[in-house]
């Protein structure tokens, strides 16, 4: 085409289709108003402004610099921490290393000293605001010593100070996806610190609001965070097909990490379906009708958008207006769903957040006491998990996509694997949020059971499922530099970190002596008592399962496997190691954590030493299921290993003539010779 012919007849360059974004942000523009409009909107519909210049009719007024600066340090708190996460995570997992993942980590090194600076000043005008004493108030200053060194929640927020100027700090000295991942862990840190002074802390849902509320905050900041720092590091280069897609995905993610979270949150305030009809449940059928719709467009949008990108006939231009018009769509997605949450929280939930003449049992364990077990209501009844729950939907979607990508390019994929990892899945979220993890925060036995579910069955479920090889398969490896899920897990496997904890015998002493190291220090009493504690627990109990069992049967790449006899020697010693662990439990009369089993004032089943002792049988009897089962597993991989080397052999033999055999006999016979000149 020459140069006449790419304009119209006025003379102006045509506009193609694919040209016809903008190349500023107009758009961005437009929707800022837009989303703004929608929350002012749900907010005068909820009513929300008939109180919120009278909040302080009844109290002291603590002065206008607290009024109108708190909201404004909150704003400026949660925005940093965004970009802070948003930079962190797209230099880890999104960004080409070189220039741009220097930039993001200079922007969230920027981010997080800023958010250090609006924590702090947060954390003063909250305080003046919950005690309603004014700034320039006598004693103000030991006061605020006093609240940050001995109130929980003080201490809590000074902490998300230490963590902001850590993670400014640890930003701007590291380089390259590593040390953006070592450093995401900060702020992810943060907001769980953030998560547990938040909605009901000391309601009997506590558990289900601190995970709702973490995943709600952590998924609004990726999202938030990730799309401003795309804008903020340089749209031109930033905004390539690879990047915007990558993003996108992650997007559509901590879409429904938000949509999930939040109406988890909403629910935990409603109680049951009778109070839909009142303002708060009202508000709440629109938030999910609002979810629905504008998470479909915005995926259809979105998908459109990134097409385009990836078109050749895209100029660089057009890529820039199309980035935008994808940030306005954003932007005013994130202003409705975020007007009707604050609608909301401004609205009074019919289920109060105070928990008035708490029980022994929500005392201790902030969750009411379920009744007494039996058969049918191990199966029937659930303490959720919004984290863990919404993590095990991610893992049977992610790999049964995995799967249909395999099968759409004509590649095979067992279906007993697939079977194998939706059956661990669904035997780990049970363990989680159904009736082990009900009963087990108030019966050792119960909390027994989930241990060896987690440890011994839901493991080998998901070694025969070989998720690694899947992933090395089915995902394509990135050509530019960049880190995406497969370059971090093979990174990870052939890592020397990585190999050792996979080595057979480091990952049987794990599986084994983690048992006496937890049960017997604060480890336990962590996990209960804390649900940063008990998440570790989860991880390191199913992770160490894994990497023992991958060990012994399993086909996924990582460990330096030992002969079959050595492997059976090993397994044969774990379970050695659980039958005494079980036996010191059984006959043990010391309560493992008396405070917190011992004042539960359960009115029916054994006494908490009885159970005790009957979760050491639990240990002992339950544990040797799952280890004869990979006894079993061992022995057939012996034997199929042995029957491939025969075909080998045989098929060897067949090309060369059974040359190795004639050689053999060859030597047989001039050995043989040999003897009879000597003997001659």
């Amino acid at each position: 085409m020459t140069p006449t012919d790419a304009r119209n007849r006025t003379g102006r360059p045509a506009r193609t289709a694919a040209a016809s974004g903008p190349a500023s942000p107009s758009w961005l523009v437009a929707a800022l108003p837009a989303a703004v409009l929608v929350a002012f909107a749900a907010l005068v519909a909820a009513g929300a402004f008939s109180g919120a210049f009278t909040a302080f009719a009844s109290f002291t007024d603590p002065g206008a610099v607290v009024r109108w600066g708190a909201p404004v340090a909150t704003v400026v708190t949660e925005l940093s921490v965004a970009v802070t996460v948003g930079a962190l995570a797209l230099a880890a997992f999104v960004l080409p290393q070189g220039p741009l993942v220097d930039r993001a980590l200079g922007v969230a090194g920027v981010a997080a000293g800023l958010w250090t600076l609006a924590a702090l000043v947060q954390l003063v005008l909250r305080f003046s605001w919950s005690t309603y004493l004014p700034l320039d108030a006598e004693g103000f200053g030991p006061t605020l010593m006093e609240y940050v060194s001995t109130i929980t929640v003080g201490r809590t927020y000074l902490g998300i100070v230490v963590v902001a100027a850590v993670t400014a700090a640890l930003a701007l000295l590291v380089r390259g996806p590593v040390g953006a991942l070592t450093t995401l862990a900060l702020p992810l840190v943060a907001l769980g610190m953030q998560s547990s002074t938040g909605h009901a802390a000391g309601a009997a849902s506590h558990d289900l609001a601190v995970s709702a509320l973490f995943l709600h905050l952590g998924g609004a900041a990726l999202w938030i965070g990730g799309l401003a720092v795309i804008a903020l590091i340089g749209v031109r280069h930033a905004a390539t097909p690879d990047v915007i897609s990558r993003y996108s995905g992650i997007a559509l993610w901590c879409f429904l990490a938000v949509a999930v979270s939040g109406l988890v949150s909403a629910w935990v305030r409603i109680g049951s379906l009778d109070k839909l009809n009142t303002d708060y449940g009202v508000l709440l059928i629109v938030k999910v009708a609002l979810l629905v719709v504008l998470g479909g467009l915005g995926w259809l949008h979105r998908t459109t958008v990134v097409a385009r990108l990836a078109s050749p006939t895209t100029t660089r231009n057009a890529a820039i207006g199309l980035f935008w018009r994808l940030a306005a769509v954003e932007v005013g997605v994130m202003g409705a769903v975020s007007g009707v949450a604050v609608a909301l929280g401004s609205t009074a939930p019919p289920v109060s957040e105070e928990v008035a003449d708490s029980t022994p049992a929500e005392i201790v364990t902030g969750h009411p006491l379920p009744p007494e077990p039996t058969l049918a209501r191990w199966f029937t009844e659930f303490q959720w998990d919004v984290i863990l729950a919404f993590a095990c939907a991610a893992a049977l979607v992610v790999y049964v996509g995995w799967t249909v990508r395999l099968r759409r390019r004509g590649d095979a994929w067992p279906v007993g694997r697939t079977i194998a990892w939706c059956l661990g899945i669904v035997v780990l979220f049970w363990a989680t949020n159904g009736g082990a993890a009900t009963y087990g925060h108030v019966l050792f036995s119960a909390h027994m059971v989930q241990h060896m579910v987690l440890a011994m069955v839901v493991p080998l479920f998901l070694v025969l499922a070989a998720p690694v090889t899947l992933l090395v398969r089915a995902v394509p490896a990135r050509k530019d530099g960049s880190r995406g899920p497969r370059e971090w897990v093979l990174t990870l496997v052939h890592s020397a970190w990585g190999r050792f904890m996979a080595h057979p015998v480091v990952a049987a002493v794990l599986f084994a002596g983690g048992m006496i190291v937890f049960y017997f220090t604060p480890l336990f009493e962590l996990a209960l008592d804390t649900y940063a504690g008990h998440l570790w627990m989860v991880a390191h109990f199913t992770l160490v399962g894994y990497l023992f069992a991958n060990a012994l049967i399993g086909v996924d790449p990582g460990p330096s496997r030992p002969g079959y006899p050595l492997r059976l020697v090993l397994l044969f010693a774990t379970m050695a190691f659980h039958a005494f662990f079980g036996v010191a439990l059984t006959s043990g009369t010391a309560l493992l954590v008396p405070e917190w089993f011992g004042l539960l004032g359960r009115p029916w089943g054994p006494s908490a030493i009885e159970d005790q002792q009957k979760g050491g049988a639990v240990a002992w009897g339950i544990g040797e299921l799952p280890t004869l089962l990979l006894a079993v597993g061992v022995a057939i991989s012996w034997t199929r290993s042995d029957a491939r080397e025969a075909r080998r052999t045989d098929r060897k033999a067949e090309r060369d003539g059974d040359a190795e055999l004639e050689a053999y006999n060859a030597m047989l016979a001039e050995k043989a010779e040999q003897t009879r000149r000597t003997e001659g």
